[in-house]
């Protein structure tokens, strides 16, 4: 079946929804405010808890909110999404913390071998990661779970309600963002990042995503992850021990810039590095941001958002190539995107070999479902036009990754 072309018309010169005007007309009549103690507040208010754990974390919420809040063009919807992921992190840590201050033991559960799936956006992570986690020997992370990790404060007359609400906070998000789902779609049973679980300790790119925030990719580039890295492992401590098996499997594209930094955190992970052409990625990335920021942005910037994410992509990689030579060459797989979309059974296959993983015929056969599934387009495929939409020339933004396709050179040129 040939999906559906998609074409966002309007990218320039957006016409809202009805959805979207009355989102922008209940976040103005509804402000927020953007600062660490009002998302404390807020998440103390939300669970009836005030044990946050370790708070090294404290300064990087801080100088994430008063990023965000010095984002001038940052409408009341984009200010009150921000509040809103931030209240969210700092819920859940609420809650995680408590868990493992009432079951201490958590402490103590050992991680067999995860397997760790790094790779820029639309590189075919996500699609990796789909199909590892059909595997039942493996525990992944399902979206309605990485939004709500512990399960207690969820539970109704003994039913778990957590999926529920993830549906229709998902039913919400697509009515605000249609178009979302031709490239990631966030149903509760989507296999989700580990960059849930980091957000929680405030660290990672996430929050870059939903604000002009320099300062904190800044502090970024200054700082160890460790600190963040270590916060994940202590979160897939808890989920495993709430429900296994205890071989992990996650993924992040954030990883390809700390690739180093994630051997230190799981020194006995298989990693997975997903490469594609950077400029598919890229268009990808930032006509999706370009979308949203219609209703984000007071003055849609199309040229801030390209500027900051080719910049941005330009430094991942950099980093990724520093660091790839430096992993165990018997502990990693370098997956190509081309080679994944056209056999994915058998770089499945290759994968689990180098992974010292049994095949068997019932590993065949759930990853076989997880293909059929998971089909490219199924929501239809966006028709991306950088030079329409960004001014953009591909070739030229593909002479910035040029040390990138050197190291990498089974990376095939995809936009031309």
């Amino acid at each position: 079946m040939t999906a559906e072309k998609v074409r966002i018309p309007d990218m320039r010169n957006p016409v809202l929804t009805d959805v979207q005007r009355q989102l922008l007309a209940y976040t103005d009549a509804n402000p927020v405010t953007l600062s660490a103690d009002a998302v404390i507040s807020a998440a103390k208010a939300q669970t009836g808890l005030d044990y946050f754990g370790d708070l090294g974390f404290m300064p990087r919420l801080e100088l994430i909110m008063s990023a965000a809040n010095a984002d001038e063009n940052l409408s009341s919807a984009g200010q009150a999404g921000f509040f809103g992921l931030a209240v969210r992190f700092l819920r859940a840590r609420l809650e995680l913390e408590d868990y493992i201050r009432r079951h201490p033991e958590i402490e103590e559960v050992v991680l067999d071998s995860p397997i760790i799936d790094a790779g820029l956006p639309r590189s075919g992570t996500t699609y990796t990661l789909q199909l590892l986690a059909a595997d039942q020997r493996l525990r992944s992370l399902q979206h309605w779970e990485g939004l709500r990790p512990v399960a207690d404060p969820y539970l109704k007359d003994g039913k778990d309600t957590r999926y529920e609400l993830a549906e229709a906070e998902w039913i919400e998000a697509d009515a605000i963002s249609p178009v979302a789902k031709l490239t990631h779609e966030f149903t509760p049973d989507h296999i989700t990042e580990d960059i849930e679980l980091t957000g929680m300790d405030f660290g990672g790119y996430y929050h870059e995503w939903f604000a002009n925030i320099p300062q904190w990719r800044d502090y970024q580039y200054t700082h160890d992850p460790a600190p963040w890295l270590g916060y994940l492992r202590r979160a897939i401590k808890a989920l495993v021990y709430q429900r296994g098996p205890s071989r992990w499997v996650g993924k992040c594209p954030q990883h390809m810039e700390q690739l180093a930094a994630i051997v230190q955190a799981f020194p006995d992970a298989f990693i997975v590095i997903n490469h594609r052409d950077p400029v598919a990625s890229i268009q990808s990335a930032i006509t999706m941001m370009g979308y949203a920021a219609r209703f984000t942005q007071k003055r849609l910037d199309l040229d801030q958002i390209a500027t900051y994410w080719v910049d941005r992509y330009e430094r991942i990689l950099r980093r990724c190539v520093e660091d790839r030579d430096r992993l165990d060459p018997a502990r990693t797989y370098d997956l190509y995107f081309d080679k994944l979309t056209a056999d994915p059974m058998g770089e499945m296959e290759a994968i689990y070999s180098k992974a010292a993983l049994q095949f068997d015929a019932q590993t065949r056969n759930s990853l076989q479902g997880a293909i059929d599934a998971n089909q490219r387009g199924k929501h239809g495929q966006l028709v991306y036009d950088l030079r329409g939409d960004f001014g953009l020339d591909p070739a030229r933004i593909r002479e910035r990754f040029g040390f990138y396709f050197d190291r990498f050179p089974g990376v095939r040129v995809e936009v031309e």
